[in-house]
């Protein structure tokens, strides 16, 4: 049977994709990526969108190894992850000008020490 902790860590790393998710949607109808293959004044290449891939995609697998990888080790990389994109994102967030990216962004920081907390006060079950 799979511990409701890993359920609920798995459900956090779903909120934040879809937050993430959220984000870009409202980046594109808001107009913020005027001209396509350009962020922030820079030309996108292959590499850089390989790197943004791999990076996005790293969230997704959270969902599947919370729910399969053993304990105690999922538990430390769902703090080591949480930790990394908390960082990641409070160093970005000035780089976002819109209220609302600004607003997701700290709803995802929000997100990520849940996670922590969570897996942080995981004991396994008897």
């Amino acid at each position: 049977m799979i511990e409701d902790v890993r359920i609920v860590l798995a459900a956090l790393w779903i909120v934040l994709m879809l937050i993430y998710l959220l984000g870009d949607v409202l980046r594109i109808y808001s107009g913020d990526f005027s001209t396509p293959g350009v962020i922030n004044g820079v030309r996108v290449t292959q590499l850089m969108m390989l790197g943004i891939a791999m990076l996005m995609l790293i969230p997704i697998l959270m969902v599947f190894l919370s729910l399969t990888v053993a304990y105690p080790f999922i538990r430390w990389l769902n703090i080591i992850v949480a930790g990394f994109f908390f960082i990641f994102n409070l160093v970005g967030l000035n780089g976002y000008s819109g209220h609302y990216d600004k607003f997701l962004l700290a709803v995802s920081l929000v997100f990520n020490i849940l996670t922590i907390v969570y897996a942080a006060r995981w004991e396994p079950a008897a």
